[in-house]
């Protein structure tokens, strides 16, 4: 057995040096690396599995110049002229064709003779690189839909806060509130922040409420794909017209089932989706004159319905309780849905 150098290298003796590097060349070529070595006066002494960019430079003496072109030998020369003892080392990233980017890592060798070898790995760094700008393209999109997610948080905190007479009030309006974000946030995230479809939308809202009478809600028209802020709002609004549905009890009692439809039409010129909740009312759930309904719309969320949600999705809504039907309709802009 014999040690090659002071490196943690080992070499079984008798071992030819030629027959080992035939092992080296496909574990390279493996690992995606390439090698040169050269004297302390940049000779080149070995070149193996250069990256395709650079390959043709490959002549019967090589130098950075021939292989890698004045600009990047410069930035060699610069980088080697500071690399003169065992041991020292450095590197750089070199970007070509905008898409590919290859990490030089330079570090001085000492043989068991004492002399002075430069050895330069070149690695593609070309995937990983592309990972890392993904990713922090991602961490931005998660910061800016975090703040936005927390504006709304606010916003409906100050609304509830606003009509709430007891803290008891608050907290129950407001935990109603929250959950309602979090289920629409839920479908949100496993569409990949696409958005929401309507219909699921819908079920997600409403069957914590109804868990024996779903068919008390039908749902039809067009099962479009919501943005995320529109599936945020939309969900918001839904939340509200259910809760209220279930407190005031004719939902369960009339036995009626609420009528909500979802269709693209023309607003203002452009192409917009008009959402409606029909809720029909059983006599023992009738609201008396006008001053009872605009009492009970004042506890009925409507703030959130005829204010936050159509502000948020830049679209109009109509909230209207009668003595026997409660209908709610909101028509805002398309925003990149799709069906």
């Amino acid at each position: 057995m014999g040690l090659l150098s002071h490196q943690l290298t080992w070499q079984q003796a008798g071992e030819s040096d030629d027959k080992l590097r035939e092992f080296f060349m496909p574990a390279l070529v493996d690992l995606g690396a390439s090698v040169i070595i050269q004297d302390l006066e940049r000779n080149y002494l070995f070149v193996t599995n250069l990256p395709q960019a650079w390959s043709s430079g490959l002549g019967d003496k090589p130098s950075d110049k021939s292989l890698f072109g004045d600009e990047i030998a410069e930035k060699l020369r610069v980088l080697k002229d500071g690399i003169t003892r065992h041991g020292q080392k450095s590197h750089l990233e070199i970007t070509v064709n905008s898409e590919e980017i290859f990490e030089f890592r330079v570090q001085a060798v000492a043989l068991t003779s004492g002399a002075i070898h430069l050895v330069t790995t070149i690695v593609d760094r070309s995937e990983e690189r592309h990972r890392e700008r993904l990713l922090r393209a991602l961490l931005r999109e998660v910061s800016h839909r975090s703040k936005n997610l927390l504006a709304i948080i606010q916003s409906i905190a100050l609304q509830t806060a606003r009509y709430s007479v007891t803290l008891d009030m608050f907290l129950n309006k407001f935990r109603g509130r929250l959950y309602s974000l979090s289920q629409s946030q839920d479908l949100i995230t496993d569409s990949s922040w696409r958005g929401a479809y309507f219909f699921e939308l819908v079920q997600q809202q409403t069957e914590k409420y109804l868990p024996e009478n779903a068919h008390l809600v039908r749902v039809s028209g067009d099962n479009v794909l919501l943005t995320p802020n529109a599936s945020l709002h939309l969900g918001l609004a839904l939340h509200e017209l259910i809760v209220n549905a279930v407190s005031h009890g004719s939902l369960i009692k009339n036995g009626r089932a609420v009528a909500v439809t979802c269709n693209k039409v023309q607003a203002n010129g452009q192409d917009s989706l008009e959402v409606r909740w029909d809720e029909g009312l059983a006599p023992q759930g009738r609201f008396g004159d006008a001053a009872e309904e605009d009492n009970l719309k004042a506890h009925f969320g409507s703030t959130v319905l005829e204010r936050v949600v159509p502000a948020s999705v830049n679209g109009k809504a109509r909230y209207v309780i009668s003595k026997d039907r409660i209908s709610y309709s909101l028509v805002f802009p398309i925003e990149n849905m799709t069906d």
